[in-house]
């Protein structure tokens, strides 16, 4: 990896960590046992991949700094819940996720569902506070986050993989879900990064969905290839799990080494649509290209 990329990324993800620290209630305060749990599932790991997005593509304008804090935490809240959700018996059965026992190992089934629940409604309270950003361009980040985390997003991805375990899916039917599942949200951390720029016109957002779309469903292939390829201990999660719960994967509708081209494809197509930005999207570029080598 590119030192000054990495660099940037530990910087980012610690100025995410504060923000999330402060953002969440802290354990002492009543419930404590859910402000603990909801501490435990999002503080101290993950990649922050979504939150790096949106301080990425807020470096192509002149962006609002409270507009863009709070849209990378709320992000980030919306990810965790749903990972925590995800986890649960009744979805994926999964007792580890960024390397520690998932939520409702640690503690119980009822308190992981609570935790996601107030993951997701803290996160639209953090974006609600008003900035200096203009009411109605913060209106629209709402917006933005509302839909990508719903049955037309995040919720309704979720929904058709569970709808398909078992099934063997066309390439075309494949993407939609992903599109929805994970694809949604990378998408959202690009708009608000770039929504919290009052001065990016609706041209320049449309680009810069382009490259949201095609870097989600590249992040996706590569969580398949990685799904086989990875051990546990180098996922932070159980490797293998979708393989054996016979879930529709690139790996099996492709073989693993098509399914790696297709995620250099993909990323070559996100670059190619942040070209008339110039270097203000050297960022981006570089998350781009991470998401390809990358090991968890």
């Amino acid at each position: 990896m590119n030192p000054e990329l990495k660099q940037w990324q530990q910087r980012a993800a610690a100025q995410t960590e504060i923000l999330l620290e402060r953002a969440l209630p802290q354990p002492t305060q009543s419930p404590e046992t859910l402000h603990e749990a909801m501490r435990y599932v999002t503080l101290g790991g993950g990649k922050r991949l979504r939150p790096l997005l949106v301080f990425a593509a807020a470096e192509l304008g002149n962006s609002v700094q409270a507009a863009c804090e709070a849209a990378a935490v709320a992000v980030e809240c919306i990810h965790v819940y749903s990972l925590v959700h995800d986890d649960m018996p009744a979805m994926d059965n999964d007792s580890l996720r960024r390397g520690k026992p998932t939520c409702h190992i640690q503690y119980d089934e009822p308190t992981a569902l609570l935790v996601g629940d107030a993951l997701q409604t803290l996160a639209f309270d953090v974006l609600s506070v008003p900035t200096d950003l203009a009411a109605a361009r913060q209106m629209r980040m709402l917006n933005v986050l509302a839909r990508a985390s719903g049955s037309v997003g995040m919720a309704g991805g979720q929904a058709i993989d569970l709808a398909n375990v078992g099934a063997d899916l066309s390439q075309a039917e494949l993407e939609n879900m992903h599109s929805l599942k994970t694809g949604a949200l990378i998408r959202a951390a690009v708009a608000l990064g770039g929504l919290s720029c009052p001065d990016l016109n609706d041209e320049q957002l449309a680009r810069l969905d382009v490259y949201a779309s095609k870097l989600g469903l590249a992040f996706q292939v590569i969580d398949d290839v990685l799904d086989c390829e990875a051990d546990t201990a180098t996922l932070g999660k159980t490797a293998g799990k979708d393989s054996e719960a016979n879930k529709p994967t690139y790996v099996k509708l492709m073989g693993l080494a098509a399914a790696r081209k297709y995620a250099e494809d993909l990323v070559a197509q996100a670059v190619d649509a942040l070209a008339p930005f110039g270097e203000r999207a050297a960022r981006l570029r570089e998350l781009a290209e991470f998401v390809v080598v990358r090991q968890n």
